[in-house]
């Protein structure tokens, strides 16, 4: 026996439910394991509803997938699983659940993610983003004109007198940002603006703002993307149907 399963059997003879449940309380985090246990059962009687199943077959195809992908050899797989404290049979229960979850998220919304997509493109868009932040509106004016001027680069006034130490040593590179990381004053002008023109002095929260575009990146519907919007939308429905679950039983 090896000392990983000798670990396992050790934790599975000393270890009481109850000690289990007093770990996660008293380190905060009972809360996450319980609704993660609720998010499953909701995908289950989803899944019954819709008449939704997954296959041993399609966790076979599944499972080899990932052995392929991370794990050189079958032997490989079975001590990963025993470092874990787990088992095949684990293993292949999460994937079923895991399968059975994408299957209920696309049955639910596979079709809306395009439609949510054009209805909100814009807020899609992207740039490549490089901006200066200072404390006073009269020192933006000045380092406004003069990058104008040509006196300095926007690039040198950001290594020299922005407010962030991160930015002033990327000089101004904020990086690819969505419109919703700005704030919307700033969106409003950043994304109205051409490429390479100064924008500002804007004045928010912050500070007063200097910035200028290098690129504009167009919104478009990769498949990162719609599997980015499919997995929001099914996490908020699984909120909401958690959120119904707790009222109705309380």
């Amino acid at each position: 026996m090896n000392h990983q399963c000798q670990t396992l059997d050790f934790f599975r003879l000393s270890t009481a439910p109850n000690e289990i449940a007093s770990f996660l309380r008293k380190n905060m985090q009972l809360k996450e394991v319980c609704q993660k246990i609720l998010y499953q059962k909701i995908i289950e009687q989803a899944a019954q509803e819709m008449g939704l199943t997954v296959t041993p077959e399609e966790i076979q195809a599944e499972a080899e997938r990932r052995r392929k992908k991370h794990l050189e050899q079958a032997a490989d797989t079975f001590a990963w699983l025993a470092n874990q404290m787990s088992s095949i049979e684990d293993w292949e229960a999460g994937i079923r659940d895991r399968l059975l979850a994408q299957k209920v998220s696309q049955s639910l919304f596979g079709k809306e993610v395009e439609k949510f997509f054009t209805q909100n493109q814009a807020d899609f868009d992207q740039v490549i983003l490089y901006q200066i932040v200072v404390p006073y509106e009269k020192l933006a004016q000045q380092l406004f004109y003069q990058i104008l001027e040509e006196e300095i680069s926007f690039y040198e006034v950001a290594h020299l007198y922005d407010i962030d130490d991160s930015r002033r040593y990327h000089c101004g590179y904020e990086g690819k940002l969505y419109r919703w990381n700005l704030k919307p004053e700033i969106a409003a002008v950043v994304f109205g603006a051409g490429v390479g023109e100064l924008v500002g002095p804007i004045t928010t929260d912050q500070g007063v703002h200097l910035l200028t575009v290098e690129e504009f990146i167009p919104a478009e519907l990769t498949s990162t993307r719609y599997q980015d919007i499919l997995n929001r939308m099914f996490m908020q429905w699984l909120e909401c149907e958690l959120n119904y679950l707790l009222l109705t039983k309380c």
